[in-house]
């Protein structure tokens, strides 16, 4: 064949034609001109970055005639047979369909021999990370001590996949993603010099396809090339590339601004219609807003921008729009690609994502009503209660300070003080009866707390049991006493403890808390008092605790049963 692809036409001869690797040229030439040659190189990074090419022109550099230099010649007999690979002491080996032992072994075995037309004989392995683990072992100590005159290049796309005694044992470089510009200034010298006709905006199209890559790059030029006729137009590159134009993309976003589904729905079927990839163009939108909210944060880094060239349309678009919508829009397409993923039907999640990004706004507008509304209706039943206790003869203002005064001595939690006098006139009128009424009761009690939605209410009784009773009040003894403070402060509670008694008992009843600790002093000195022997009817005396005590102690809780 006659005709080659750009690709290969114009493959970086030296150093100074690497596009966007200085970090690596740089290095190499400094390191050929003050002689200090590694014996094994690992070059890393993307495809279409220049490894290979950078092995070869390294490979020509120390065997140039004019050694050492900082770039090879392309003059002299060696550089010229590297180029053409006549000389057999530059060898390139594709890893991929050579990964067994037994290759590895065979240029283990010839290594020891000297190179015969230049001074360095190079060995290049591509792709090497497709190498066996056996090939790998067999490299190994060849690699770590070769010959004086050989050099292994090693290039990778895929470095986390060696082994880390292969690495170590080079000189790592890893090639970075070209930038877009410098793929444009490139395509542009390629086109100048071939006589190609092209618009300025065609090349940066293709150079933001090609995603770093000068490979993809110049591939994707040829075939504009061949796509077009006179001269390589926008649409063309677009066309070649697969990509949306910017004005679709200006007008698309413009639809969903508005909230347009109607006119965004019908951009769509106009993009399905010329046969572009749901997929692609999702990746295409994404980078479009990506752009946009870049630039609002920074526009004077436009270098940074991927994919949009900054117009008229863009710019009123990227003004009008704030940055937290276009949060949201990211958000929601991002979400979108990952489900177009798993998917036979990608064009249906495309149009959804569309619709929804067209009722991002509505959705958060009805959302702040629904809130703003909710908001009114809790200020009006306010409003309503504080009428009512102004009828009941109870000034709102009173009611306002008691809550106030009320508040800090709630939070401020420094101990309970159990009402003695009230605890004293209820064992008074104490009675057994009345507590054996109140235990059978208090298991039920507790299970209408819990159907009342009051469980962690209902937990301040966990350990917790009523110990005195009379006709209208009784006494809760409680373990803790900032469990027995909770309780006794919580008006509700007491209410509905007081309101399900009532319902089984059929009386109302007043409940005063005490803690465990204060409640043993209390009833010592009214049963003192009162010259009892410690069983007066309705109090459980200090005896019936310490015999129960000491049962629990020999026999264990699970084992003891108490019954009256």
């Amino acid at each position: 064949m006659s005709y080659q692809a750009l690709y290969r036409v114009w493959r970086p001869q030296t150093f100074l034609d690497v596009v966007g690797q200085e970090h690596v040229t740089k290095t190499l030439q400094n390191a050929l001109l003050q002689q200090k040659i590694s014996h094994a190189y690992l070059f890393s990074g993307p495809r279409g970055t220049g490894k290979t090419s950078a092995a070869k022109i390294l490979a020509k550099a120390v065997n140039c005639e004019r050694a050492p230099v900082h770039e090879p010649c392309n003059e002299c007999p060696a550089c010229k047979g590297i180029t053409d690979g006549s000389i057999p002491d530059v060898i390139e080996i594709d890893a991929a369909s050579n990964n067994g032992v037994e290759e590895i072994r065979d240029i283990r075995d010839k290594v020891k021999y000297a190179p015969s037309v230049v001074k360095y004989k190079v060995y290049i392995v591509d792709e090497v990370h497709m190498l066996s683990i056996g090939a790998f072992n067999a490299l190994l100590k060849t690699l770590e001590e070769p010959p004086k005159h050989v050099i292994f290049i090693l290039a990778t796309t895929e470095p986390h996949k060696i082994p880390l005694t292969i690495i170590s044992r080079c000189q790592r470089f890893d090639f970075r993603r070209i930038t877009a510009q410098a793929i444009v200034n490139r395509m542009k010298l390629i086109a100048d010099q071939t006589g190609v006709d092209y618009e300025e905006g065609s090349l940066q199209v293709i150079a933001r396809a090609a995603e770093g890559g000068m490979r993809d790059a110049l591939s994707l030029l040829d075939q504009a090339i061949s796509f077009s006729r006179d001269r390589v137009t926008i649409e063309d590159a677009l066309t070649v590339t697969g990509s949306v134009s910017q004005g679709f993309l200006n007008k698309l976003a413009r639809a969903i601004y508005k909230k347009d589904v109607a006119s965004a729905l019908e951009a769509l079927e106009e993009l399905f219609f010329l046969g572009k990839d749901p997929v692609r163009f999702i990746e295409d939108l994404i980078h479009y807003y990506r752009d946009m909210l870049l630039y609002k944060a920074a526009p004077s880094l436009e270098e940074s921008l991927e994919r949009v060239m900054i117009d008229e349309d863009f710019l009123a678009l990227a003004n009008e729009m704030s940055s937290n919508v276009i949060y949201e829009l990211i958000d929601t397409l991002n979400k979108a690609q990952q489900d177009m993923r798993w998917t036979n039907h990608p064009k249906i999640f495309l149009e959804v994502a569309i619709v929804k990004l067209c009722q991002l706004e509505k959705l958060a507008t009805h959302q702040t009503s629904h809130d703003l509304q909710k908001l009114i209706n809790r200020i009006e039943q306010l409003e309503d209660e504080i009428r009512q206790l102004k009828a009941n003869g109870i000034p709102a203002s009173q009611a306002t300070q008691n809550t106030v005064q009320n508040k800090p001595q709630r939070s401020a939690r420094r101990g309970f003080k159990a009402p003695v006098g009230k605890i004293n006139e209820i064992l008074k009128q104490a009675t057994k009866p009345d507590l054996n009424t109140i235990k059978s009761c208090w298991g039920d009690m507790l299970d209408s707390l819990v159907s009342r939605q009051m469980r962690s209410q209902a937990a301040l009784l966990n350990k917790a049991e009523p110990v005195a009773a009379s006709s209208n009040a009784f006494i809760i003894k409680f373990k803790y006493e900032i469990h027995c403070q909770m309780a006794m402060e919580n008006a509700k509670f007491l209410e509905a403890i007081s309101g399900s008694l009532q319902e089984l008992t059929g009386k109302r009843l007043e409940i005063v808390g005490v803690p465990e600790d204060q409640w043993l002093k209390i009833r010592e000195e009214f049963l003192q008092g009162h010259h009892t022997d410690g069983k007066e009817d309705g109090v459980e005396s200090k005896e019936e605790d310490l015999i129960v005590a000491e049962a629990i102690k020999l026999f264990g809780e699970e084992l003891i049963e108490i019954k009256d």
